[in-house]
């Protein structure tokens, strides 16, 4: 099949660091091309893949400008739907960009893989573009928060296992890798940390207005100064301190649709403290890969039994179920049924 990627423009592909679609996006790209497939990336200036790369824009755009400036993203997803004919199937990543592909009108097929969670006006907007694009959810949870659509397919996002490496010997500390929001928390692991009066390494994603702000008003004050802190890191830097961490403190509070850091960590062998919220159950198994547990003090109490977690049983759950040949095994699936659908009525 002839297939078109659409990223976001905000972040290369792959990521330097801060970026989980852009990571998901590489692994399919060239999963695809790996598979046979004639693959065209649309990704900003910067990016790498083995199939081929289209980048509208030369230079990624300030991630600061991201949600507030249209004009990029406009320009990108429009340069890559200007070619939709070229393409047997389209599979966009992009914020607005399935807009244009409603107007296709089936020819060729669009793929909208959902990132983010149902806010309302994710609710009306996807639901304008129903019976034009086809929406894959990347978790039953994501699914289920708005039964009202139809989708072609449920695939969970997966990882390159071999890019993370898997250690049995942990040291004494937890982690915490996410944006500074309130959805993902930080100031709840830094309270767990002290309460369970275990050193805390984080990683936060401090780049935007709102993040700054939350940075300093909610985590900032609480901080003991016995934290070490990383407002960015590579991929490399990423993945050493996953995999030399005791536990992962994954303290979010919403629905999150999936939950990248949750599968990084147990690749490599780090168990997962997690609230049962949105995908969690289905990624992380409670006493087996990590814990399953709401509430400050009841993820305090967990932290004292991360040793009871198995870290081959970690790895293992990854290999089994989120490896990136199963992700685009997924895509490959929901592709050749669209394309085949289409077909079929011409």
């Amino acid at each position: 099949m002839r297939i078109a990627e659409i990223a976001p423009p905000w972040v290369s592909v792959p990521p330097p660091s801060y970026g989980g679609i852009e990571l998901v996006v590489s692994l399919i790209a060239d999963g695809l091309v790996d598979r046979g497939h004639d693959v065209t990336l649309f990704a900003s200036g910067g990016s790498h893949t083995t199939g081929t790369l289209v980048s509208p824009l030369a230079a990624t755009p300030k991630l600061a400008d991201m949600g507030l400036s249209v004009t990029d993203d406009t320009i990108h997803t429009l340069s890559a739907y200007l070619r939709a004919g070229e393409f047997d199937v389209v599979h966009d990543h992009s914020g607005w960009g399935p807009a244009y592909g409603a107007m296709l009108n089936g020819s060729p097929p669009v793929v909208r893989t959902l990132h983010g969670p149902w806010s309302d006006d994710a609710r009306r907007f996807h639901a304008a573009l129903a019976g034009r694009v086809h929406l894959v959810a990347i978790s039953e949870s994501q699914a289920g928060l708005n039964p009202d659509l139809a989708y072609a397919g449920v695939v969970h996002n997966g990882l390159d296992v071999d890019a993370y490496t898997y250690l049995e010997a942990k040291d004494d500390y937890v982690l915490f890798l996410g944006r500074c929001s309130p959805e993902k928390g930080p100031e709840i692991a830094v309270e767990v940390a002290k309460r369970a009066g275990k050193h805390l390494k984080m990683v936060c994603k401090r780049a935007e207005p709102a993040e700054i702000s939350y940075w300093e008003r909610m985590v900032e004050p609480r901080l003991t100064g016995d934290e070490d802190i990383q407002f960015d890191v590579s991929h490399d830097e990423k993945v050493d301190l996953l995999a030399h961490a005791q536990g992962t403190l994954c303290t979010i509070q919403w629905a999150e649709p999936f939950g990248l850091v949750m599968i990084e960590s147990m690749a490599c062998g780090t168990p997962v403290i997690v609230p049962p919220m949105g995908a969690a159950p289905e990624l992380v198994v409670d006493g087996e890969t990590g814990f399953l547990r709401s509430g400050i003090d009841e993820m305090v109490a967990c932290v004292a039994r991360l040793g009871e977690i198995s870290p081959a049983a970690c790895r293992a759950r990854v290999v089994d179920h989120f490896s990136a040949a199963s992700m685009v095994s997924g895509y490959e699936k929901v592709f050749e049924r669209v394309v085949g659908a289409r077909e079929a009525v011409e």
